[in-house]
């Protein structure tokens, strides 16, 4: 059998944690100030903020600890950005630049999540094993 090597890794763990909180934190400043303030929508205030702000607040402990699992698994709740930014430069082109600045909010927040839990949980001897066959 043959084992794989591991890619060295590019940047430093802190590094990583560092993009996904800018990505975090930029959503988390960004979206109430985009959908209340720059280009206020047809949802109310209520809806908007149940939609749209809310599941950013699920996360805030974990990712504030530093918890790689919180990190991993927020990368679900960061979809809906995704979505929601790809699905608004496609059908109003009119706010085509705040829908791109949620994009690349979005990336940073994914990005650098996916790798802090991969290489933090490895620090701590977390992880997924496979079981031996017997």
């Amino acid at each position: 059998m043959t084992s794989k090597q591991e890619k060295p890794q590019r940047f430093s763990t802190q590094t990583y944690k560092n993009i996904a909180l800018t990505g975090y934190v930029g959503l988390i400043i960004y979206m109430p100030l985009w959908l209340f303030i720059l280009a206020p929508g047809p949802l109310s205030n209520t809806l908007t903020f149940i939609l749209f702000i809310l599941p950013l607040l699920f996360p805030l402990k974990g990712i504030l600890l530093g918890n790689p699992y919180t990190y991993a698994w927020s990368n679900f709740i960061v979809l809906i950005y995704f979505l929601h930014s790809l699905t608004t430069m496609w059908v109003q082109s009119s706010e085509l630049i705040w829908a791109t600045i949620e994009l690349v909010f979005a990336s940073l927040m994914f990005y650098g999540g996916t790798y802090y839990a991969k290489y933090k949980g490895r620090e701590l001897g977390l992880g997924i094993r496979k079981q031996k066959k017997s």
